[in-house]
């Protein structure tokens, strides 16, 4: 008899606690080899495939192409053994197997994903035996929240027409999560609360919202980043409907509809959720926290160019990005002030001793920065080479988690848009962030004389905790002075 397993979402690493399904590559009733993929998702940091340690016949799935799931609930669940599913069974026959489900993996497989490797075992699920005395994992609880997408049904029906206007303002919220609010209602005021991702943590206290009075709908009661966003919405909805007095506060639900007869409802609306939405929470942190001030400059950027020519005449091509990534290393051994980060709960400016220099790449999914690490250590070919490396592996959607986070200095080439200029935002929580326009022809004064040389506009954004004016000045013209004469580099060679 074939051997019912659960794969439940493994840990991604990154303090990742959710994902959102963007493809399924198996269907109910495919077989599955060790370590072959099943679902592709998108985490907030990259977009991977998750291979399942275990082979057999899929059973089950759980969740909608498009439904965000929380670490460590069900994904699929496969038969062990089984070499094909039966012909004219129905998909959701295999539903009652879970309760054989086994808590073991299987064999060791050695595929690592980022954080997730199915060579260890996985600790073992807690069971719950329901009523009717039949065992069913614990995370079956969880199942609830992908599979709510059925749930749908009911709302279509109310008997009066007051009863779907009070749902609106959670409306963009899964359904299904009310459910394991129940048993997290109450908590010990002293007791530990069931959140592990710093986000979660700093999005409720920016909002003043209690974590303890917050019901979560991960696993076993675990706090999300949704549960609390709808903590906050509703915490905005309550005075609202409360500034009325008595009859008038009746009313107030039924007319928060209003807006969506009007322009509002005409407009298409986008979640800010996966890669979309990290960015948008790291701009808006950006923003809030860090006092910014740009200076620029104008650079006669021909000497650069003429200097890149004669090195791809004699090797490797090396990409002007490099030349600039380089630059910047030296700029910051220079200025070691600028490569660091402010510590807000200690007060306290933090230099750090290696360069890990970002640089902004525009893909189909958005806006990403990709980190070179330990870039103060590389020389320009071979920056060329890893910045193109990672530059392919964004635009196909393979960076992983590491290669997008730790930076310390962020290079920014947004004249391949076109564009001379730009005020950029600090990719928080670094502090500086050398901006380069595009390099065109222009009247410039030459040793004396007006010439047409290759003209480029640099911009320096920089967090004024960490220096002044003074330092960013420097910072910027010795760039400018690296720019225009390519020979001031030999001297840090």
């Amino acid at each position: 008899m074939a051997e019912v397993r659960e794969f439940a979402l493994p840990d991604l690493g990154e303090g990742l606690t959710e994902a959102e399904i963007v493809r399924w590559l198996v269907s109910v009733g495919d077989a599955v080899a060790v370590d072959q993929p099943v679902v592709e998702v998108e985490t907030a940091k990259a977009m991977v495939e998750v291979p399942c340690p275990y082979g057999g016949v899929v059973t089950a799935r759980f969740g909608e192409e498009g439904a965000e799931i929380p670490v460590g609930a069900p994904l699929v669940t496969v038969a062990v053994g089984a070499s094909a599913a039966p012909a004219g069974e129905p998909a959701g026959a295999p539903a009652g197997a879970p309760a054989e489900v086994s808590a073991e993996t299987s064999e060791k497989s050695g595929n690592v994903l980022v954080g997730y490797g199915t060579g260890a075992p996985a600790a073992r699920r807690r069971r719950v035996r329901p009523a009717n005395g039949v065992p069913v994992p614990a995370s079956a609880v969880v199942s609830a929240a992908p599979s709510a997408p059925a749930a749908p049904a009911a709302p279509p029906a109310p008997a009066a027409p007051a009863a779907p206007a009070a749902p609106a303002p959670e409306a963009s919220a899964p359904a299904a999560p009310a459910a394991p609010a129940a048993p997290v209602e109450t908590r010990p005021a002293d007791g530990p609360v069931p959140v592990i991702s710093p986000l979660v943590r700093r999005l409720a206290r920016e909002h003043g919202i209690d974590l303890r009075q917050v019901a979560g709908s991960g696993p076993r009661g675990l706090i999300l980043r949704a549960d609390v966003e709808r903590a906050v919405a509703e915490a905005h909805a309550v005075p609202a409907s409360a500034a009325p007095a008595d009859g008038a506060a009746v009313s107030a639900p039924a007319s928060a509809p209003v807006p969506a007869a009007g322009a509002a409802a005409r407009g298409e609306r986008i979640p800010l959720r996966g890669l979309r939405g990290t960015v948008a929470d790291k701009l808006s942190t950006s923003r809030r926290e860090i006092p910014d001030a740009t200076c620029w400059v104008d650079a006669d950027a021909t000497e650069l160019l003429a200097a890149r020519r004669a090195m791809n005449a004699a090797g490797p091509k090396i990409s002007l990005l490099a030349l600039l990534a380089r630059i910047c290393t030296a700029a910051l051994a220079r200025f070691p002030e600028l490569n660091a980060t402010v510590d807000t709960a200690a007060r306290e400016i933090v230099r750090l001793p290696e360069v890990h220099l970002g640089f902004a790449a525009q893909t189909d999914r958005g806006l990403v920065v990709p980190v070179v690490r330990d870039a103060h250590t590389r020389g320009a070919a071979e920056l060329s080479e890893e910045i193109a490396r990672l530059t392919e592996s964004a635009r196909a959607g393979r960076l992983t988690p590491a290669e997008l986070t730790g930076g310390t200095f962020t290079l920014n080439n947004y004249g391949v848009f076109g564009v001379d200029g730009s005020t950029p935002i600090i990719n928080h929580p670094e502090a500086a962030m050398l901006g380069v326009g595009r390099i065109t022809p222009k009247p410039w004064v030459h040793e004396g004389e007006l010439a047409v040389r290759q003209v480029v506009q640099l911009s320096f954004t920089f967090d004024h905790r960490v220096c002044d004016g003074g330092t960013a000045g420097g910072f910027l013209r010795y760039v400018a002075d690296c720019v225009e004469h390519p020979a001031v580099l030999l001297r840090t060679l």
